[in-house]
């Protein structure tokens, strides 16, 4: 297989979270149409976490719809975040994030560039890629 970069296939304008942030901002992010469904953390810019669909579904069971259930007010992204994830480099290539996550431990992986965040690459990237090249 021919190694190209990442940067083909990494969705380049990355919505992030802090940690501080409350969950009522990670609800509204995924209620956004075609939205990835893990959040990179940062604190200035530098990857601390990540956060899921599953994390967050899990941490709201039973809140509903309503921006008024309390648990999107108290919980913060920190309460619900994996710290310390796996990421790739802009040096990785396709190559490199498709031996990740085909593996099955992860469904999207955080660019960095010099420790700051330039990218996220899901399993949804990688099948649009292949099939615009086979298509």
């Amino acid at each position: 297989m021919k190694t190209n970069s990442i940067k083909e296939v990494m969705t380049k304008n990355v919505v992030c979270v802090s940690p501080e942030q409350q969950l009522i901002d990670v609800k509204h992010i995924y209620e956004k149409d075609n939205f990835h469904h893990h959040i990179p953390v940062e604190v200035n810019g530098k990857l601390v976490g990540m956060v899921s669909l599953i994390d967050f579904m899990y941490n709201i069971s039973g809140a509903g719809l309503s921006d008024t259930n309390a648990v999107y007010k108290e919980k913060k992204v920190k309460d619900i975040m994996t710290p310390n994830p796996f990421f790739l480099t802009i040096n990785a290539t396709i190559e490199d994030v498709l031996k990740a996550l085909s593996q099955g431990n992860y469904h999207a992986v955080p660019v960095l560039k010099n420790e700051m965040i330039v990218g996220i690459v899901s399993t949804a990237d990688l099948i649009k890629y292949f099939m615009q090249k086979t298509l």
